[in-house]
């Protein structure tokens, strides 16, 4: 095995080690985002924390005592056709 070839594949080992290590922490980030959502915490404070957005927050965790937002289907209709 050459130089560069050992080099590559222990980068590539790091990063599959590094992506996993961020999604199980990322995981358990939004999981507690849920939680304490729903124990009173607002967007903002946890934000302020976490160092995320608000918003990125708040669509994580929504509030729970929130009514469900109504989901809008539009439908495209095609114009009629004429028998001109």
């Amino acid at each position: 095995m050459t130089t560069a070839e050992e080099e590559i594949r222990a980068a590539a080992r790091k990063r599959e080690r590094s992506k996993a290590a961020f999604e199980r922490d990322d995981a358990a980030l939004r999981e507690l985002f849920v939680k304490w959502r729903a124990d009173g915490y607002g967007p903002s404070d946890m934000a302020r924390w976490s160092g995320m957005t608000r918003e990125w927050v708040a669509k994580i965790a929504p509030d729970p005592s929130a009514p469900p937002k109504k989901r809008v289907v539009r439908v495209k209709r095609r114009p009629a056709e004429s028998d001109d």
